[in-house]
């Protein structure tokens, strides 16, 4: 195990970042992580308490007026410098998350470490254009201007399917804007975030800019989202926990950015291309085992291509290789824990007494037993209202149905109370720019499914939360707007004094 994981004995002694050095949790009570590909112990390490918040919000705060008074050229250098650094250490990120995750070595390779150092290089750039707008005389003698400013200390709550992307996508727009922030990461996956802060103190960035705190969700993510000291929370995860984290941050008042659950239709018209489909379901579905909450999950198919596609997609699936994280050749890992796949095998059990399970729909056996592992499945012919397609299921799960007219094809895919991603597929351009300005969703793809990039926004609609991650979007969060106004005149009284003082 050291040899996947060399920070090992040092986390297990320290598992708290705050103030630019590792402590330990003062909470009394210890979590161990997990490797959900063989069952085995990575590290068990002290949860945070409420006093470790506590201490880590002081350090955001006193770190808060030094960043915030940086210029921006400053905060983008040192965001260079952090990227460099990141870039340094990619292999240690990249093994370390595919041992408390179960991602293949191959997708943290070449998907979630490039992706989290590009993302780095984009905000040491977008640093440097935190414009306000322009001034400008609106009202007789008086120049006004605005100015985008931080918010303070950011309080934020990453989830356990993308550690290391999350964390990067809270914490760099928040301190590029000068804001500095207390993450707490998902308990079964803390090790890339700590690695992220470690990494961050190495390019320079002040002590107390970057804290985390590893507790639980209910003690120590409560405790975080409802701090005095805490002027805004952002929180990645299911729409569930999305509004006790809501419920929590309106007593206090806070600015709140949520991104949460997912349902992802893939509606594919009957002049789109088989094969490419075909292809893009089975890599949107499985996509980092079917954890992500922009996964293809709803594949709605016009009826000529129906059966073809369905045919297609499970030869497809059933040559994915299924195996070990660190072995080259793996395409699939497990999922992150043994309780998440005994939750997507229920789900697929109930399936059976009203749907049809075309491939998959078991646990492998052999080497992979003592795994979380569970085999890619796609389920046909389940009834719209039906659990499997209304609910997030968040494993490697597709279901396919029928639809017959565009109209109806459209309509099955807002039938959801989700709206976070979504995908067209079709040769025909006027039809795929109806399907993107009617599907109701925060990104919908045409002819792909699932990629993304820094310069983009990611956020969602209706239940999947408000707010945008990644791009200069971001900023919005992160920043308040505050509106300046100068008197130009040295007139003691003005015009509008006389609707309260009179005329003299």
């Amino acid at each position: 195990m050291q040899d996947r994981f060399p920070a090992q004995e040092r986390f297990k002694d320290g598992a708290q970042y705050i103030a630019g050095r590792l402590t330990r949790g003062t909470s009394g009570r210890t979590h161990t992580v997990v490797d959900p590909a063989t069952g085995e112990e990575v590290l068990t390490y002290a949860l945070a308490s409420t006093a470790d918040v506590d201490a880590a919000v002081a350090a955001a705060r006193a770190a808060f007026p030094g960043w915030a008074g940086a210029t921006p050229g400053e905060r983008s250098d040192a965001l260079h410098r952090f990227a460099a650094v990141l870039a340094d250490r990619a292999d240690d990120f990249a093994r370390a998350e595919s041992l408390q995750c179960g991602k293949p070595l191959k997708l943290t390779r070449e998907f979630d470490v490039p992706g989290t150092i590009d993302n780095t290089a984009f905000f040491a750039g977008a640093a440097r254009h935190l414009q306000g707008q322009s001034a400008g005389e609106y009202s007789g003698d008086h120049t006004s201007y605005v100015r985008r400013e931080p918010i303070g200390v950011v309080g934020s709550i990453a989830p356990w399917n993308y550690p290391l992307q999350m964390a990067a996508w809270k914490i760099l727009p928040a301190i590029a804007a000068g804001n500095t922030i207390v993450l707490k990461p998902a308990e079964l996956t803390p090790l890339t975030s700590l690695l992220f802060a470690e990494a961050a103190t190495a390019a320079g960035i002040p002590d107390g800019v970057i804290n985390i705190v590893t507790g639980t969700g209910r003690e120590a993510g409560e405790h975080l989202v409802g701090h005095p000291d805490v002027a805004m929370t952002s929180f990645t995860g299911s729409t569930a926990v999305g509004k006790r984290v809501a419920e929590v941050a309106t007593a206090t008042v806070k600015r709140l950015h949520l991104e949460l659950g997912g349902k992802a239709p893939f509606v594919v018209f009957d002049d789109a291309d088989l094969e490419a489909a075909a292809n893009g379901a089975v890599a949107g579905a499985l996509i980092n085992t079917g954890q992500d909450c922009t996964a293809a999950t709803r594949a709605y198919v016009q009826r000529p291509l129906y059966e073809a596609f369905v045919e297609r997609t499970a030869a497809l699936m059933e040559t994915v290789r299924v195996g070990d994280p660190f072995a080259p050749g793996t395409d699939l890992g497990p999922l992150v824990s043994h309780v998440q796949r005994d939750r997507v095998a229920g789900f697929v059990d109930r399936a059976r007494g009203y749907a049809r399970v075309v491939t998959g729909g078991e646990t492998p056996l052999g080497d992979l037993k003592n795994g979380a592992y569970y085999l890619p499945t796609l389920i046909a012919d389940a009834a719209q209202d039906s659990e499997v397609v209304q609910s997030e299921i968040f494993g490697p799960v597709l279901v396919v149905l029928p639809f017959d007219s565009d109209d109806e094809g459209i309509r099955l895919a807002n039938d959801t109370p989700y709206g976070l991603a979504a995908s067209a597929w079709s040769r025909d351009v006027y039809r795929a720019n109806r399907a993107t300005r009617e599907i109701q969703a925060g990104c919908v793809w045409v002819n792909d499914h699932i990629p993304i990039i820094s310069e983009m926004p990611h956020g969602g609609y209706k239940a999947s939360g408000f707010g945008k991650d990644m791009s200069a979007y971001s900023f919005e969060e992160y920043t308040q707007i505050k509106h300046v106004m100068f008197d130009n005149t040295a007139v003691a009284r003005k015009p509008w004094h006389r609707t309260i003082f009179g005329d003299s």
